[in-house]
C-alpha cells in the first residue's frame, strides 16, 4: 500500500483524525496538503509534512464556502500535477436536546457536515472525473448507523454522509473514481474531549467489545489502504474501525 507519486488533499487535515490521516500518508510517501481554517494549524501541519520529506502547500479553506475550496484546488493543481486522493473530515457538532436546537443550529451543522462534504467532492471530484481517477475518503461516524443521546443534527449529517458516499461511488466508479468512508469508533480528539471522562464517555467505552478507545493513528492503515490500488474495486463502503462497537449487543 505504496503511496509513492500521489498528491493527497486533507480536507480538515490540520487537526484529530484529518491530521492524523495526513501525517500517515506523508508517511506512506504521499505529497499531502492538509487545509483547514486555521492558518496556524495549515502552517504546523505542513511542516512536520516537510519533515517527512514530503511536498506540501499551505493554504487555507473553507468548507462552508465553495469559492474557498475552488481557490485551494486551483492553488493545489499549480504546484502539483493532479489531485489523486481527497478526505473530507472536517465536522462540527453541539449536544443539546433536539425540542431545543434551533433552526441555525441545525443547519450550521449540517452545512459543514454534509453540505461541505458535498462540495468539497463537488469541486475535487471534477478533476478527479477529468483525469479519470482518484480516491476520496469521507469521515462517517458510529451515528451513520446508530443513534447517540442528543446530537440530533450530527447524527442525521453522519447518517447522510455515509448516503452520500455511496450516491457518488454509483455515479462515479466508471469514471475511475472510487469513493468510500470510515466510520472511526471513539477517538479521543478535540471534537469530543469534553466526553472522554464523562459518564457518556464511560458507556462508549462499555459498549466497546476491546474495553477501550481508539488512537488516531489506527485510522491510518485503513485510510492508506482506500488511498492505495489495492482498492481497485472498491467503493461505496463505509468501513468502521471502531473495536466491535457496532458488532456488540451485551458485552457482560
Amino acid at each position: 500500500m505504496d503511496l509513492n507519486g500521489r498528491t493527497a488533499v486533507v480536507i480538515g487535515g490540520t487537526s484529530g483524525i484529518g491530521r492524523a490521516i495526513a501525517l500517515g500518508f506523508a508517511k506512506a510517501g504521499a505529497d499531502v496538503v492538509a487545509s483547514s481554517r486555521s492558518v496556524e494549524g495549515v502552517a504546523q501541519t505542513a511542516a512536520e509534512i516537510r519533515a517527512l520529506g514530503r511536498k506540501t502547500t499551505e493554504a487555507t479553506s473553507d468548507v462552508q464556502s465553495r469559492v474557498s475550496l475552488e481557490d485551494l484546488c486551483i492553488r493545489v493543481l499549480a504546484d502539483f500535477p493532479s489531485v489523486d486522493i481527497l478526505v473530507n473530515a472536517a465536522g462540527i457538532t453541539k449536544r443539546e436536546p433536539t425540542l431545543d436546537v434551533l433552526d441555525d443550529t441545525w443547519n450550521n451543522i449540517l452545512d459543514v457536515n454534509l453540505t461541505g462534504t458535498l462540495r468539497s467532492c463537488q469541486v475535487f471530484g471534477r478533476h478527479m472525473i477529468q483525469q479519470k481517477r482518484g480516491r476520496i475518503i469521507n469521515i462517517a461516524s458510529l451515528s451513520s448507523f446508530v443513534a447517540f443521546m442528543e446530537v440530533s443534527a450530527y447524527c442525521a449529517s453522519k447518517a447522510a454522509v455515509a448516503s452520500l458516499t455511496r450516491s457518488l461511488a454509483v455515479e462515479w466508479s466508471k469514471h475511475g473514481v472510487l469513493v468510500n468512508a470510515i466510520a472511526p469508533g471513539i477517538f479521543p480528539t478535540a471534537l469530543n474531549s469534553k466526553i472522554i471522562d464523562s459518564p457518556r464517555g464511560q458507556e462508549l467505552k462499555l459498549r466497546t467489545p476491546m474495553d477501550r478507545f481508539g488512537t488516531t493513528d489506527e485510522l491510518v492503515s485503513t485510510a492508506i489502504y482506500l488511498a492505495s490500488d489495492a482498492t481497485s474495486f472498491t467503493t461505496g463502503q463505509i468501513i468502521a474501525v471502531d473495536g466491535g462497537f457496532l458488532a456488540s449487543g451485551v458485552n457482560q
